[in-house]
This record gives C-alpha cells, structure tokens and sequence, in this order.
C-alpha cells in the first residue's frame, strides 16, 4: 500500500466543514482482500491500537469498527481509522471525522480531519510503514514512533496558553488565523482583527517587555511605587556578590538579571562559596546577576489582565514519592508516563527533566539519581517551581487578600504590562504581605496559563475568557461583513458590483476576483485571485471593512475555502462548466462544490440564491441560514412564498429592480439607469444587479445607496475589467468579455444582437480543461450567432496539445453551418483580435473571449496607434 497524492484542506471543504487531508492511495494486489485474511493482521492492529477498540465506526457504537474487523473490511478503511487514532494518541481529541471512497482498480481516497497539519502528515508517513510492516506479519514499534512525532510536533503545536485562547475566540464565533508556525494568532478579520502571541497582545508595550526582562530595573521601579520586593542588588563580578550578601544578609537568592524558566538561579545561598559558585552558574547566562535577600515563603504566580486580578496559583517544584523499591530516577520515568505531562507547553504539565539542575539539586542534599526513596518519602528535584521544568500548581484565586490585589495591580501597572504573571512569595496568600514579610518577586511578561487553566490541584480558571474580553470589550465588534460570492457566470461583475455599493457607503472594501486582489478599489495583485490564500490577503488587512471575496469552484475544490463562515454567501447561478474536472462529472457534482458557500454562512446571516435557476430547489435545501432570492420575473411562485412568508427577495418588474421585506416592497433602481445593462439590453447584469442589490439588502445597507451604486457602477477598465467593455474604434466597436463557456456565449451573443450592429465578428477559445462536447459545443454556439469567426487557443493548454481546442472548435463552427470562408484559425488571440481588427467594416461589432487581459488591451492599443499611422510598438504596455 502506498500514498500516491495528497491534498491539505486548510479550511470548510467538500468533505467537511472542519480541515482535512485527502491521501489518495494505491492498495496494489491487496484491493480485494479484507484483513481478516491478512495473517495476524487485525490482532497486532489492536495491540499497537488499543484505543481502535471504542471506535464506533458506521455501526454507531463503541465496539462497532472492531465488529467490522471481525467480519472483514479493507486496508482504505483501516487505515482511515488509524490515522484518527494516532492524532488522538498525541492529544488531538476532536479528530473525529474520516471516510474512505473507492476511485478506481486498486486506487481510494481516504479523507480525515486533523488539527495540527505537520502531525497528520506524519501519521500517515507512520501509519502507513506500519500498516505495510502488519500485512507483512512483520512487528512495528508504535509506541517509539508516537514518540518520535511527539517531539517532532513539539515546536509547532500550540501551547496550552495559545490553545485556550484559540478554543475561547472559536467559542464565540470569532474567526481565527495562525501566522506561521509559531503561536501569534490573529483573532478577526480586518479592521477588527487582534492579534496576541502566547499571552502578549498587540497592545503590550515593547518597553514594558524589556523592562520587565531587566529584574533590576523591575525591581527599582517596584520599589519606587512602594510595592515590596526583596532588598538586594546588581553583582557585576564575584566582588559585588560577597559585599550585597554580607550588606543583605544569608540566606539570598542569585540569579541572572534577565533568565527565564528558573535557569540559571540558585535559591537559599547561606555560605560565601555556595555565592560565588551561584554566580558562576547565573553569570553563564548574563554577567550582571542579581543577588537579594531570600524571602521565607511559598511561590504564587497571581496573573493580571487588563488592571483586574485573573487568577491565582500555588507554584510548587517537581517531586516524587517513594515506594521503596524503586530509584529517583525510576520514580521520575513513571511519573513522566502520566498523559497529564508532555513536552514543553503541550499538556498541563511538562516532563520532570533529569537534567544538571536536577543531579545538582539532589547532590546539594548528598543524594543522586539512584538513591531509592523509602516508602512515601517525599523528594523535591529542583528549587524552582516553574511549570515548565516540571513543577505543579494549586489553584488559590479565591483565597488572595485584597491587599495583595492591589500589590498585583499596581505592579504590572508600573512595568506598564496590560497582561502580567506578578510573582509573590509570602507564607500564606489570603494575608497581607506586610504582615508576613512577603514580596514582589518578579513581574513577567507574556505569563503562561497553563497552571491556572488546568491546576494539578483545585478549580480550573477560564483565564482565556478574561483576555478575549479585554481584547474585545464590544461583542458585537469581533469581525467585519464577510461576503462570498460563486456561480458558473457573473460572480467577478456580481463581485465588484457588491464592493463598489459598500464603497458608496464610506468603507474601505477588499475584493478578491478573477482579474486580481483590490483594496479600496486599488489592484495590489493583478491575476486570478479567487482562491483561500487571496482571500486571506483581505482578512488580514487592517484597513479593510468589508471583504468581498469571488469565491471560484477551483479553489473550493483543491483547498476549501479561505474564510470561516461569511455574513452573506450569493451563488448567481449554475450550470454545466468544468465538468470531468477534479472529479466533478455532473451538474450534480457542481452544486454540491458550489453549495459549501450557502452552507458556510452564520446562523444570522443570508444566502442569496437565483430563483430562476434550475438548481435553486436543491440549493436550498443546504442553507442553514436566511435565504434571499432574485428574479428577473415577479411571478416565480419561489418568490411569491417567500413573500408571504416575510422573506427578503429581490425582483424586476416593469423594468424596475424591487426589493421585498416580507409585504413591504419598495422600488430599488430603474435598470435602463443603470450602466451596466447597456439601456436595460444586457439581461445578465441585470441579473447580477439584483444578486448584488440581494447581498447589500440582507447587510442593511440602505436602499438609496444600493441604487445610487448600481446608478454609478460602469462597464469600462476600471470598475469592471475584461466584463463587457465596450470600445468604440474608428467606425466599428470592440467587446471584451471573458465568457468561456456555454452559458457565457449565449447571454453575450443576445446581448450583442440587440445594439445594432451590421455584423457580428467573434474572437473565440475556450479553456482546454472542458470536455470535448462542451468545446464542440461553443463552437456550434457561436457559429450559429457570429458572421465571422477567428478562433484561437489560451497560452495555457491545461493538458491539451496545440490546436487540439482549436480544432475541436473548428468542428462545432462547421457543425453550424459554417464555410472555410466564414472562419479562420489565429492560435494567439492577441494577434487574432489584431486581424479581426484590421479587416473590420464598418458597423461591424467585435467580440473577444479572452484569457489574457493584458494582450487584448495591447492588441487594442496597437491598432489605435496603427490608426494613427505609429509604427514602434516597443513601449506598448496593457491598459
């Protein structure tokens, strides 16, 4: 068995609304056989999975895929099992979802969710060679390699601090992107986006960090405010180090000026030697060591966010406890085994390393590694008691004085810290420190939360709430309107004309479509941008307020979508376009891609769906949400009902687009003053105009501006691109459009029929990745309605040989009736709409269908300065 293709699924995709893999697999000459017939197979299967054994399975029971073993199932299935048991093996609980699908001979693909994509990569690389071992009756040592992808996903799985505040936004509906590989998150979109790293915000002072990295100057600033701290100093040579302890006093505390994680720091100093061998170990990590007076006490770590106490917690170090039988360091490998410890943030608690601070540690109290503990001897492994070097945590937030509230406060106030673990040793923390000789220890930056979401001991903090309340103080200012926009045709013009009405409306807009990536109506990525990596170049622009995104069937496809859910998801229509493409065969396949965007809209929010579609009844049975429907005809009985049932719908009648809350219904714009619809002739932007209207309704934005931006948006380079523009040259005209497919022919050449010209001339290809009947198709299409033909082919064949579209064009154009004199073969559509140019007569209206902006708009120029009798073409550019 082998993997032959993988695909990641970053966001909601056609197989779930979660992220997936899709692994398509090769199971060779063991397709038929089920593992019940593999030697050995299913029992060293649930001995190196024995979680395999709650798996429910299709059965809907615990127990029911073991059923399925038993009986006989195959490798695909199998292997879709395990690789959801080995993410939940490494923590990964809400990996759930799997299915296997037959492809075909001996080739499936096995579809699973995953949480974090390097550990679902590696278990399948892991899970296949052990598969592949067990069909071989061969042993496999699972256990070391769920070790091995345990530390190899240390240093990219979140930690327990950035997870809690990752579920807390998931929680609350607020959308969340991880940047890079590390642990910033962004939480929002656009202009109300946060972002926060670990537990630094983007509003945390820079010099609050450093000044809080600095322990001197932390303390020096503490001690002005009158907040106590230990008395001590700054030692920058051995020196320094005997005068502050005998000026100080033994016992005292030495540690570097800027450590972290209890590095470097050596606690209870009571002797000259044990000093100066204290500050060699801290001076390895700075030269300038702090040396202060050791406060009796117990460690609390009391975290404040935003000026207001959060939590509070006992800080204990690592410990063990005897049994008399077996060694520190046996002891320290049983408690290592407990799922509660991880490596590094990962879990609750970390591993208790057996390091040189530990050994050292022991040596200080005449013991090693392999002294045996008598039976409930208890044995502390190192001084310091942070959690990442083992140690563990007792919830107290109910128990702290006020008066130690407000030490707290006040101290992450003076560093200027808006989140901030404030260190405390004192013996009791329900009493004032004074009262005990306690102090602030220190005050840090980006504190972890770990010990107070998930204690060792007492009640678990919802730390995380705290922050995202500070960070968004309005719950209703998480994010910003998010509109998808699919379709087989019109989704670009639908696009902008949706962007442009908000634009009217005094936002900054971004827009994703098939001519590039705008914000504010300025192209900051010329191309086909209608993908999940350019509609995040939207969201995480701080400018934006609305986002706009086209949402193409390619990318839903190949990634899945690029945004969460949407406020407003509008599907112009559907009909047959891409077909064998991806595994999309029928129209049925199509809607079932395109209808991810009506499914991935908030529970409040609106899908906009075309009622004269044919597709629309099956559309509608996967919104979730509010429907908006449009028609170009007042009395589809689909908007009559949703009428009455106080339904929003948009409709044309009298040559008027209305907009209908329930009974109220009040006239938006009259289509013949629109630009777009060339006098109301071009049926298909009024079409898109009520599309658009639909969306700006179900936001609220107000009907006078939908009109007055329907009024104002024209068909030219700027506010639509390449969606029939009209160019008027010396005695002919020039239509660009970028229809390429059965549907788009149709709705141009009706449209072109009604302006008049005296002969109608088309410059047509179609994309080399349609079917052979559907370029056929076209051909016959726009022979039938053109009296003149050049046909060319796209510079990017997608798998087809040159003139092999072309040639299948030529055959539709024959079909309908066409001479050799009545068409002619240009492969460069440039130079073809050149030609056409050249031999126009007058009144002649030509239109180009082409894949290339750029070139059509150089060509045009061309023939302009050709007019004028220029003749160096060099500088030429595209418009």
């Amino acid at each position: 068995m082998k993997i032959i293709d993988e695909r990641i699924y970053t966001g909601r995709n056609i197989y779930s609304h979660k992220p997936c893999i899709r692994l398509t697999i090769d199971v060779e000459n063991l397709v038929d056989t089920p593992t019940k017939d593999i030697e050995n197979f299913n029992k060293r299967l649930l001995e190196a999975f024995e979680g395999l054994k709650n798996h429910k399975c299709s059965l809907g029971y615990v127990g029911g895929f073991i059923q399925r073993l038993h009986e006989g199932t195959y490798l695909p299935h199998v292997f879709e099992h395990v690789l959801i048991e080995m993410q939940n093996m490494l923590g990964f609980d809400k990996v759930k979802y799997g299915k296997a699908r037959f492809v075909e001979g001996s080739i499936y693909n096995i579809v699973f969710q995953y949480e974090l994509e390097e550990a679902a990569k590696l278990c399948a690389e892991y899970g296949l060679k052990c598969l592949n071992n067990f069909i071989e009756n061969k042993d496999y040592d699972m256990k070391e390699a769920m070790n091995y992808i345990e530390k190899e996903i240390e240093s990219v799985r979140l930690g327990q601090s950035t997870l809690s505040i990752y579920n807390e936004a998931v929680k609350r509906g607020i959308p969340v992107i991880r940047i890079g590989k590390n642990s910033i998150l962004q939480l929002g979109y656009g202009k109300y986006q946060r972002r926060i790293e670990a537990s630094i915000t983007d509003a945390t002072s820079t010099i609050a960090v450093d000044i809080a990295c600095d322990k001197a100057m932390t303390k020096q600033l503490l001690k002005n405010a009158c907040i106590p701290v230990p008395d001590g100093d700054v030692a920058n040579c051995p020196e320094d180090v005997i005068k502050i302890c005998k000026r100080v006093g033994y016992p005292v505390v030495i540690k570097p000026v800027d450590g972290n994680q209890g590095r470097g720091v050596t606690v209870k100093v009571s002797k000259d030697d044990e000093a100066l061998k204290a500050y060699c170990e801290a001076s390895k990590i700075n030269s300038r060591v702090v040396v202060e007076k050791y406060i009796e006490g117990k460690d609390y770590r009391v975290l404040v966010v935003n000026g207001k106490v959060s939590a509070v917690s006992l800080r204990m170090p690592p410990k063990v406890t005897g049994d008399g039988a077996c060694s520190i360091k046996e002891l320290i490998d049983i408690e290592n085994m407990n799922p509660q410890r991880g490596y590094g943030h990962e879990k609750p608690l970390t591993k208790i390393p057996c390091d040189e601070v530990t050994i050292s540690y022991l040596n200080s109290m005449n013991l090693s590694l392999d002294y045996i503990p008598s039976k409930n001897e208890t044995v502390l492994l190192r001084q310091n008691a942070n959690l990442s070097t083992g140690g563990s945590a007792k919830d107290c937030s109910d128990i702290i004085h006020p008066e130690n509230i407000n030490y707290a406060v006040r101290a992450a106030e003076t560093i200027g810290l808006d989140v901030a673990g404030i260190d405390i040793c004192t013996k009791d923390i329900s009493k004032p420190l004074l009262e005990n000789n306690g102090a602030v220890i220190e005050v840090n930056a980006s504190p972890g939360l770990r010990m107070h979401i998930s204690p060792t001991y007492g009640k678990g903090r919802n730390v995380a709430a705290d922050i995202i309340d500070y960070l968004f103080p309005n719950p209703e200012k998480t994010s910003i309107p998010v509109i998808s926009v699919t379709g087989t045709n019109g989704k670009t013009t639908t696009t902008r004309m949706i962007g442009h009405i908000l634009s009217m409306k005094g936002m900054h807009v971004g827009m994703t479509t098939t001519g590039g990536i705008y914000i504010d109506n300025k192209c900051v990525l010329n191309g086909d941008t209608t993908g999940p990596d350019s509609a995040l170049t939207i969201l995480m622009d701080k400018r934006v307020e609305a986002a706009v995104l086209e949402t193409a069937r390619g990318g839903i496809v190949r990634r899945g979508l690029g945004y969460d859910l949407s406020d407003v998801g509008v599907i112009t229509n559907i009909s047959e376009d891409h077909l064998g493409i991806d595994g999309i065969e029928t129209i049925e396949d199509l809607i079932d891609v395109k209808s991810l965007v009506a499914e991935a809209v908030k529970d409040y929010g609106y899908v906009v769906l075309n009622a004269d579609d044919e597709s629309v009844n099956i559309l509608k049975q996967r919104v979730r949400s509010n429907i908006v429907y449009f028609s170009k005809n007042p009395e589809n009985i689909i908007i009559k009902k949703h009428i009455l049932g106080g339904g929003l719908s948009v409709f044309l009648k009298d040559n008027f687009i209305y907009f209908a809350d329930g009974e109220k219904i009040q006239p938006v714009v009259d289509v013949r003053e629109m630009p777009s619809t060339f006098d109301g002739k071009l049926q298909y932007n009024i079409e898109n105009a009520m599309a658009a209207c639909g969306a700006c309704c179900a936001l609220n934005v107000d009907i006078d501006i939908i009109s007055k931006g329907l009024k104002t948006f024209y068909l030219d380079g700027i506010q639509n691109p390449g969606r029939f523009n009209v160019y008027n040259m010396n005695n002919f005209k020039v239509v660009v459009d970028y229809g390429h497919n059965v549907q788009a022919f149709r709705a141009v050449l009706n449209s072109i029929k009604k302006m008049e010209a005296k002969r109608l001339v088309g410059v047509i290809g179609v994309p080399g990745d349609r079917m052979d009947e559907s370029i056929i198709r076209c051909g016959y299409i726009c022979g039938c309605g053109f009296d003149y033909l050049y046909i060319k082919e796209d510079v990017d064949k997608r798998g087809r040989k040159e003139f092999e579209v072309a040639k299948l064009l030529e055959m539709g154009v024959i079909q309908s009736g066409k001479k050799d004199e009545d068409y002619k073969i240009i492969l460069n559509e440039g130079e073809a709409l050149l030609k056409a140019m050249e031999n126009a007569r007058e009144g002649d209206l030509i239109a180009v269908f082409y894949e290339d902006y750029g070139s059509i708009m150089k060509a045009i120029e061309r023939y302009k300065l050709e007019s004028k009798g220029v003749s160096n073409f060099n500088n030429i550019s595209a418009v």
